[in-house]
């Protein structure tokens, strides 16, 4: 066989792999993407999930757990002393 042929046969070669690596690259940039968005679904969710909990703790303490009846306490005078301020402010604009 002469070298050329063997050359020929190589670079046939290198090119089939090049070809199986840019299609290899192509489905792995897919599955970036894929994985990607589903990263961006999980942090909404998570997000979602963090402030249905927030609020399961603020009616858990409004139903009056013992755990959080101190927070409860401290959160609603800090709303009547808000309330208060309003109040105050409003009657020194009449």
């Amino acid at each position: 066989m002469s070298s050329f042929v063997v050359l020929e046969r190589k670079i046939v070669q290198l090119l089939n792999k090049l070809k199986e690596n840019h299609l290899s690259i192509n489905k792995l940039n897919i599955e970036k993407q894929e994985l990607e968005q589903s990263n961006l679904d999980f942090k909404v969710q998570i997000s979602r999930l963090k402030s249905e909990n927030d609020a399961l703790k603020m009616a858990n303490s409004l139903l009056g757990s013992k755990e959080s009846k101190a927070i409860t306490k401290r959160k609603i005078n800090s709303l009547i002393k808000e309330v208060d301020f309003c109040i105050d402010q409003l009657s020194e604009i009449k």
